[in-house]
């Protein structure tokens, strides 16, 4: 099955004002998250993308520009199911303000029971992203084979709970979890098993470039020898 590259949206104008976007319209890229994006390129250079996907969400479809134009011959879809948490009430508050809600604790410590007023639960989020991957991981394996590799751009809550979901971690952990803006966090599917192979990793990624032997599904004993 293909390697995912999930990417984080870049800074966000939300982000440096510690506000809680969730789907709130207008919100961009910071001048420092627009360096990011334009980056972006350079270090995904060295793997074969097959599809890109993304939030319809402002930052995420900004984030993904400069390598659309960077590869004219890339076809990108749009997905809402990895779009933002729906925070309901609290999209558009300052992070600040919501330290003071009792739900924050829930959301810290058992984000499996926090359900957002007026939005969704944080199940409802993991199970609808992780269906789209699913999904997703069938549609680039049919139309590109088993060693393609396809990119997804998101969101942090997103991001982190489909590394959960890969690693069979209890949403409840998954604040353990953390990924900057622009970062790159790569899960590589099998038949078996999920292998999570880059973590919010913001350097090189030529090692992620499909090999002449594709991986087995067996994890390595000792844990392998890296890149060639």
């Amino acid at each position: 099955m293909p390697t995912l590259i999930l990417v984080r949206h870049g800074r966000s104008t939300a982000n440096t004002s510690a506000v809680l976007a969730g789907w709130t319209p207008g919100v961009a890229l910071d001048e420092r998250g627009a360096a990011q994006a334009a980056a972006l390129p350079a270090r995904l250079e060295a793997l074969p993308l097959a599809e890109v996907v993304a939030s319809p969400l402002q930052r995420c479809q900004e984030t993904i520009r400069p390598l659309l134009d960077a590869r004219p011959g890339l076809r990108a879809h749009t997905e809402e199911r990895i779009g933002e948490c729906h925070y309901g009430d609290w999209s558009g508050r300052k992070l600040a303000e919501l330290m003071d809600e009792p739900l924050m604790e829930v959301v810290q410590s058992h984000p499996s029971a926090a359900a957002f007023p007026g939005g969704e639960s944080m199940r409802a989020m993991q199970t609808r992203a992780a269906e789209a991957v699913r999904e997703w991981n069938a549609r680039v394996e049919r139309d590109h084979g088993a060693d393609a590799v396809y990119l997804m751009c998101s969101h942090g809550d997103i991001i982190k709970s489909l590394v959960a979901d890969a690693l069979g971690l209890h949403l409840d952990l998954f604040q353990r979890i953390s990924v900057e803006p622009c970062s790159v966090t790569a899960i590589r599917y099998t038949r078996l098993r999920p292998f999570l192979v880059r973590l919010g990793d913001t350097g090189d990624l030529a090692s992620l470039a499909p090999r002449e032997a594709p991986p087995t599904g067996d994890a390595t004993v000792g844990g392998g020898a890296g890149a060639p």
